[in-house]
C-alpha cells in the first residue's frame, strides 16, 4: 500500500443536497429546489414549488446554518480536502442577472475560510445539478446557446472572487448524466421518449462542453495555479456475456459517456460521433469558433465519480439513475440494499481504463456505499459493511497506483449524512456522520458519528497504509 504523500484523502458533499436555505439570502430557485422526496421524483417533478408538497432540497440538512459545527466534526477525520458545490442561483438568483448577489459571495467566503482553518484543501464544483430555474424556464435550459455566456460570467465571478481561497475546481457535476438525467445534468426539462430528445440533449451537451472550456481558459488566464477538471459518473459496463454483439454492444455504450470526457480531455469531437449523428438525425449547431475554443480548452484532470458496474447486453433499454447505468444482475457480486453491485475490482479497472485513454491526472471525486443505518441499544451506529466497502475500495486504488495510475485524491461521497439526489430520501445514508432527519424532513438534527468515523479517519492518518478494521473501531 503506497499513496503519494500529497495525496487529497477528504469528503463530498453538494449543495442543493446540503445546504437548505433555498430561498435565504437572495437566493432563487434552482432545478433541484421542485424535486420531491421519492424514487419516482423525476416523473412527478413540475418547474415550479407547490403547495402542500415536501421538497427536500428547501432544508437538507441546513449545513447553510451548521456548517461550522459540521466542518469542526469532519476535522477530526484529518481530511485533506472537501469538496462542495456553489449554487449558481445563490449567485445569481436566475441566473441572467448583470450583478451578483453579495450575500451568496460572502456566505461562501465564509464557508472556504472555515475549511482552511482545518488544513481543508476546497474542491469546487461549479455546476452540481442546481441550474438556475429560471433559466430553464425562460430559455429551455442548456438548449439555448444563452446560457454560455451566463455560465462564463457566473464563473468569472467565482474565480475573481475565490482565487485565493480554491485552487481545485470541476466544471460540470457528472455531464455525461445529460443522457439519464437531462432535468438535473443540462438544465432541460424532457417528456421522456418524446421525439427529438436525443438532439436536445446532444446540442445542450455541446453548448455546456464549449462553456467547459471556455470556463478554463478564463481560470487559467485568472490564476495559473487553477487546477480545473472535467467531472464524470464513469463506473464500468461489462457485456453480459461473451457474444460478440454483447461485447460490441456494451463498447458503444460506453463511448456515450466518454465522448464527453474525449471533447474535454482531447480537445474534439471524436471520430465515432459522426456515425452515432447520422443514425440518429443529430445536427449540433455549432458557432465558428466552437472547435477552437474546445481544442484550446481543455481540462487539467479527469475527476469521476464511482459507485459502481453494470452488465449490459444486446438490445437492452437504456437506463440510468445517480449511480450510473442500470444493467442485468451480475451473479458474481453482492448488492446494496438500493440494488447497487459492490465492485472494488472495477474501480481499478477504470482508473486504468481512463489512464490508458488519456494520460491525464484522476481524482476520485465521488465513491460511497448507501445504508439505512440504525442505532443501536447501546447508543452508536456500528456500519461494519460501509467500513467493509470502504477498505475494499482503498485497496483497489492502492492496486491501481501500483498499475501506474496517477491519483491526485479520494474523496468519499456524503462523510455527512445528506439528501439522496436519486430519490431526495434521508433514509439512504452514506456518511460516517449521522444526522437526525427522516424522508420527511422531521428530526432534530443531531449529529453522531458512527463506527466508519474513526476507521476513516485510521485510513488517512496512516496515509491508506492501515486499512485492516480493528475490532474495537467505534
Amino acid at each position: 500500500m503506497s499513496f503519494p504523500k500529497n495525496f487529497l484523502w477528504g469528503g463530498a458533499i453538494a449543495a442543493n443536497q446540503a445546504e437548505g436555505a433555498y430561498n435565504v439570502a437572495g437566493k432563487g430557485l434552482s432545478v433541484a429546489d421542485v424535486l420531491p422526496v421519492g424514487a419516482d421524483r423525476f416523473e412527478r417533478v413540475s418547474l415550479a414549488v407547490e403547495s402542500g408538497q415536501y421538497y427536500p432540497s428547501h432544508t437538507a440538512i441546513d449545513f447553510y446554518h451548521t456548517y461550522k459545527a459540521d466542518l469542526k466534526i469532519l476535522a477530526g477525520l484529518g481530511m485533506k480536502c472537501f469538496r462542495t458545490s456553489i449554487a449558481w442561483s445563490r449567485i445569481f438568483p436566475n441566473g441572467d442577472e448583470s450583478e451578483p448577489n453579495e450575500e451568496g459571495l460572502k456566505f461562501y467566503d465564509a464557508l472556504f475560510d472555515e475549511m482552511h482553518r482545518y488544513g481543508m484543501e476546497p474542491i469546487v464544483t461549479i455546476s452540481h445539478f442546481e441550474t438556475p430555474l429560471y433559466l430553464v424556464k425562460k430559455y429551455g435550459g442548456w438548449k439555448s446557446r444563452s446560457l454560455i455566456n451566463f455560465y462564463v460570467k457566473y464563473c468569472e465571478v467565482i474565480f475573481r472572487r475565490y482565487q485565493n481561497k480554491v485552487k481545485y475546481w470541476l466544471t460540470f457535476n457528472e455531464i455525461n448524466h445529460a443522457h439519464t438525467l437531462p432535468l438535473l445534468a443540462a438544465g432541460i426539462y424532457l417528456d421522456r421518449d418524446a421525439p427529438g430528445n436525443l438532439q436536445a440533449i446532444y446540442q445542450a451537451s455541446h453548448h455546456m462542453l464549449v462553456a467547459s472550456a471556455k470556463a478554463v481558459l478564463l481560470g487559467h488566464k485568472i490564476n495559473r495555479a487553477f487546477k480545473i477538471g472535467c467531472m464524470l459518473s464513469l463506473s464500468p459496463i461489462y457485456a453480459a456475456s461473451c457474444r460478440p454483439a454483447d461485447i460490441f454492444s456494451a463498447y458503444e455504450l460506453r463511448r456515450r459517456s466518454l465522448f464527453y470526457s474525449d471533447i474535454q480531455l482531447q480537445g474534439e469531437y471524436p471520430a465515432y460521433f459522426s456515425r452515432i449523428a447520422k443514425e440518429h438525425n443529430i445536427s449540433i449547431q455549432m458557432d465558428r469558433d466552437d472547435q477552437t475554443i474546445l481544442q484550446q480548452g481543455v481540462c487539467d484532470y479527469l475527476g469521476f465519480s464511482y459507485y459502481r458496474s453494470s452488465l449490459h447486453e444486446q438490445g437492452m433499454k437504456i437506463l440510468g439513475n445517480t449511480g450510473g447505468l442500470l444493467g442485468k444482475r451480475n451473479p458474481y457480486l453482492k448488492e446494496s440494499k438500493w440494488g447497487w453491485p459492490i465492485d472494488p475490482l472495477g474501480l481499478r479497472y477504470v482508473c486504468n481504463e481512463l489512464t490508458d485513454r488519456y494520460h491525464k491526472p484522476l481524482f476520485i471525486v465521488e465513491n460511497g456505499l448507501g445504508m439505512t443505518d440504525e442505532i443501536a441499544a447501546d447508543g452508536k451506529i456500528h456500519d461494519r459493511e460501509r467500513m467493509e466497502y470502504l477498505k475494499a475500495h482503498v485497496a483497489s486504488m492502492a492496486d491501481a497506483l501500483a498499475d501506474g495510475c496517477e491519483l491526485m485524491g479520494y474523496t468519499w461521497w456524503g462523510p455527512i449524512d445528506i439528501v439522496s439526489a436519486g430519490t431526495g430520501e434521508m433514509k439512504k445514508r452514506y456518511g460516517f456522520v449521522y444526522v437526525d432527519k427522516d424522508n420527511a424532513g422531521n428530526g432534530s438534527g443531531r449529529r453522531l458519528k458512527k463506527d466508519s468515523f474513526s476507521y476513516y479517519q485510521q485510513i488517512i492518518a496512516s496515509n491508506g497504509k492501515e486499512i485492516e478494521i480493528k475490532n474495537d473501531t467505534e
